[in-house]
């Protein structure tokens, strides 16, 4: 086994985690459901690559994510540092201090409230609430138990105000560096064999710098373990500059960060479009405006491209008709970054959900249906030496009966050859388990996809977006793409720091001085994303930045 550790730094990667995380828990608890669906418990993914086992203080044992989460004090909402599992370690009472003798007062913040949804899970926890008896012992039906549902998928939709309000079994804490740190080399030196690190980052604000000195600690000390990264952004971090000044800021910081962070990973995704609303799939019906919906999204393009790293290896033990084309991290960093061109910024496409196989409605194939969630990028590229990574999971064979391996990688394989763009290298990676979607995820489905993800074209069907209680899966597909698609959001930022912080008078030279970067690191910046660029063509953009 191979196995991976996971780190969440800044606001918003922790919303992404917490729906990660959300899909795991789905998973797992899938599988022992007695009678339940044989597509989950015979899915040939080993989840102990993301989980390790452990035990509270009392010696209950436990399976938790190999997880770093780091985000801003207080952020945690209702969440103590240590979570649900553990109990929390108690402050010292300041009247106990001997070495102080003068008076002691004390001020105590109201604690957060939890929502609905976190209320009924601490109750079920607790074993408060009898899921199939209402108050007066009487045994509830299903229409009552769908209401209880109803009220608290409500609640998330209108009381979402911090990440750990929809989390449904997740560890985190407060960290500083240094304990993170630690933290890490207890995860990295306890794995059997660790394959890479899934790293998701914030990258708006002030934690790519948080995140930069990780990264940087990381290539310091484990050289030979890859970084997976997702730069990730908010719709909400996408607000117009009130003036020119702050607009020089908000494209210096964009420069700076993505400089900074890339040099310190193996391959980088830039996730996060202005609007999700308008620029991804009419099948879904995003608010922009609410972090818990764009999160989730980004969040099960992250799970489906984490399926290969999960699959069980070929081998003679290995269940063949359940997935196809595995891989761990360090295999599509080569297959992406590796190749000639070697090309490490690469673009997040999706479809949620892709068409069935056979679908009338199907317009042409998967790979048609895939909507790009990373910003700034060449429409229509026809890029012949583009290098593709898809993974297909769950797929429909037609209506709601699922496909086989065989049947999705030979639809695939149709789809390159018909396609008008051919990359020069694809890998295809298929899994027959669909992306389950838990109680705490968001109403964001149109009403024209159905219980388990196929399309339903029905006029009588009203424009009621759809959730956890309407859907129980969906098949997705999701690609990482090494292309020249990727060049306009380098050549931005490439732009924008030479414009404002390298060329003579730059009017953000100074800010950058406040920053704390020098002019000689700033100009490194700049070389860095030149060669960024001229991984695409060796002939374009060679002058040095002080041109």
């Amino acid at each position: 086994m191979k196995e991976l550790v996971t780190i969440q730094v800044g606001t918003f990667a922790n919303y992404v985690g917490s729906h990660f995380w959300n899909f795991q828990d789905e998973l797992l608890g899938l599988t022992e459901v007695p009678n339940g669906d044989p597509i989950y418990k015979n899915s040939s993914l080993d989840m102990d690559v993301l989980y390790r086992t452990g035990e509270t203080q009392q010696g209950t044992p436990t399976y938790c994510p190999r997880l770093i989460s780091i985000s801003f004090q207080g952020s945690l909402g209702s969440l103590s540092l240590s979570g649900s599992l553990y109990d929390d370690i108690s402050s010292s009472d300041p009247k106990h201090i001997l070495t102080w003798t003068g008076n002691v007062s004390r001020c105590i913040a109201e604690p957060h409230r939890k929502n609905l949804f976190l209320q009924s899970l601490s109750a079920e926890e607790h074993e408060i609430l009898d899921v199939s008896e209402d108050d007066s012992g009487e045994v509830m039906s299903s229409s009552q138990r769908q209401v209880q549902d109803k009220d608290r998928i409500e609640s998330l939709e209108t009381d979402v105000t911090f990440w750990t309000d929809f989390s449904k079994d997740v560890l985190s804490g407060g960290l500083q560096l240094e304990e993170m740190n630690e933290r890490l080399r207890f995860f990295i030196e306890e794995c059997d064999k660790i394959q890479g690190i899934q790293f998701v980052v914030d990258d708006s604000g002030g934690f790519s710098s948080v995140a930069a000195e990780v990264l940087e600690n990381i290539e310091d000390e484990y050289t030979n373990t890859p970084v997976l990264l997702y730069a990730v952004r908010d719709p909400g971090a996408y607000t117009y500059a009130t003036n020119r000044k702050s607009s020089i800021a908000r494209s210096l910081h964009d420069a700076v960060s993505f400089s900074r962070l890339s040099s310190f990973c193996k391959l980088m995704i830039p996730v996060g479009l202005p609007s999700l609303r308008s620029g991804l799939s009419p099948l879904l019906h995003v608010d922009d405006q609410k972090p818990f919906h764009s999160s989730a999204v980004y969040a099960a393009s992250i799970h489906s491209i984490s399926i290969p790293f999960r699959m069980e290896m070929p081998g003679p033990a290995a269940n063949s008709t359940c997935t196809s084309g595995a891989m761990d991290v360090g295999e599509i960093v080569h297959t992406l970054a590796g190749q000639s061109r070697q090309n490490m910024v690469t673009v997040l496409d999706v479809a949620m959900p892709p068409p069935s196989l056979t679908a009338e409605h199907n317009q042409g194939s998967i790979l048609r249906n895939l909507h790009p969630l990373t910003p700034e990028i060449r429409k229509d590229d026809d890029d012949l030496l583009a290098v593709e990574s898809l993974v297909v999971h769950g797929a429909l064979y037609s209506g709601d009966h699922r496909a086989t391996v065989s049947q999705v990688n030979d639809s695939v394989r149709v789809a390159y050859q018909t396609a008008p763009a051919k990359p020069m290298f694809s890998r295809l990676s298929v899994a027959l388990c669909p992306l389950p979607i838990p109680l705490p995820f968001p109403s964001i489905f149109g009403s024209n996809v159905g219980r388990h993800g196929e399309l339903v074209f029905d006029s009588a069907q009203g424009a009621r977006s759809r959730g956890s209680l309407e859907i129980e899966s969906v098949p997705m597909a999701a690609r990482l793409r090494s292309s020249t698609a990727i060049m306009p959001f380098v050549e931005k930022r490439l732009g924008d720091l030479r414009k404002h912080g390298i060329a003579r008078g730059a009017p953000g030279a100074e800010l950058l001085r406040t920053w704390g970067f020098g002019r000689d690191e700033v100009e490194d910046m700049g070389e860095h994303l030149s060669k960024l660029l001229m991984a695409f063509d060796p002939h374009s953009h060679a002058t040095s930045d002080s041109d």
